[in-house]
């Protein structure tokens, strides 16, 4: 019954003009019969609870059989999250002044919660500073961030008013990048997106990729035309990075141009170890995604996310294998988990 009801649930929700378009897209990369796939989508919306969208991320147009079920589905997400989190303490990782005050050790910058503090206050912060960062406390993916220049001559009663007004109540000093970091792009603090499972008072280190701009945006995300790459258990990149916006791997950044096999993540190892120490503050929530950046001296946490993304990290262009990362959390959480 479950399974009908998420088949009818991912078919009805669906757009066909938008699932006809990704089996042209990947007719186009594979050769693969446009009919046989269109009932293969269908086939795996009933069958793994894989929508149109992830069977092209995954590649399951190039897998097959007992490799399709090596994949980590929406539903398994969400299944690990409600039974690893603890709702009342998401508050913690949603608003981000809460964040930043629960996780002060690990984010390596200061802050300002305007919702606390005066025009005055966000005038002596931002004393010595060139650029400060302006958040909503409970956006996510970019949104609503922007990056103020300030000077000697700068309006702090004006800002105060439009920060508060966008309500944009956080304000953090600009984290400065790791010149390796850099090479990537320069453009915005490009994050590494690393996965933490706390289960039986044990935390799991469980995957790692970094995403950076497309050289022009401030901010990272996906969302906002960035790109990411999977990184290797060794801190080091293998694979070509991919671009949602167009579709495309990358052997190179199309800004830096930046070679994206055989990068090294500086202090990659020192930022899985903060992360396992950081999975401890809250032990209520035990699967997070946390945002980390890399500055000159150590790494740092940018955010913390209660339900980490599954599709990134079983990317067909990253994997190895034809395999997903599921295997990785039943060894873990056994297949009750997943039942």
């Amino acid at each position: 019954m479950t399974k009908l009801k998420t088949f009818f649930r991912r078919l009805f929700a669906g757009s066909f003009k938008r699932m006809f378009g990704y089996i042209g897209t990947i007719h186009k990369e594979t050769g693969k019969n446009r009919f046989i796939m269109f009932f293969d989508m269908i086939w795996c919306i009933f069958r793994y609870s894989v929508g149109y969208m992830d069977y092209r991320v995954f590649g399951f147009a190039n897998i097959k059989g007992k490799n399709r079920r090596t994949f980590m589905t929406m539903n398994d997400n969400i299944t690990i999250s409600k039974r690893c989190n603890d709702r009342t303490y998401f508050h913690i990782f949603d608003n981000k002044s809460e964040f930043d005050e629960a996780f002060r050790e690990y984010i390596g910058r200061d802050f300002l919660n305007l919702e606390k503090a005066t025009a005055d206050d966000l005038r002596e912060f931002c004393k010595g500073r060139e650029t400060v960062f302006a958040k909503p406390v409970n956006q996510f993916g970019g949104e609503g961030i922007t990056k103020e220049t300030v000077t000697p001559d700068t309006d702090y009663e004006a800002l105060y008013k439009r920060l508060c007004d966008n309500k944009q109540y956080l304000v953090e000093e600009t984290i400065k990048q790791n010149e390796q970091m850099d090479r990537l792009s320069p453009s915005s603090i490009n994050t590494i997106r690393m996965v933490t499972l706390l289960h039986e008072g044990k935390v799991h280190f469980m995957y790692a990729l970094v995403r950076m701009s497309n050289g022009t945006n401030c901010v990272d995300n996906i969302c906002s035309g960035g790109m990411y790459v999977s990184i290797g258990a060794d801190g080091v990149i293998h694979k070509n990075a991919y671009c949602d916006a167009t579709g495309v791997y990358y052997e190179e950044h199309p800004f830096t141009h930046t070679k994206f096999n055989g990068f090294e993540i500086p202090m990659f190892f020192e930022a899985v170890e903060m992360c396992k120490k950081a999975a401890l503050v809250v032990p209520q929530v035990g699967y997070i995604g946390w945002d980390v950046a890399i500055t000159p001296t150590r790494p740092v946490l940018v955010e913390g996310n209660t339900l980490p993304s599954y599709d990134m990290c079983q990317n067909y262009g990253h994997i190895d294998n034809k395999t997903g990362v599921k295997p990785r959390f039943v060894e873990i959480l056994g297949e009750e988990y997943f039942k």
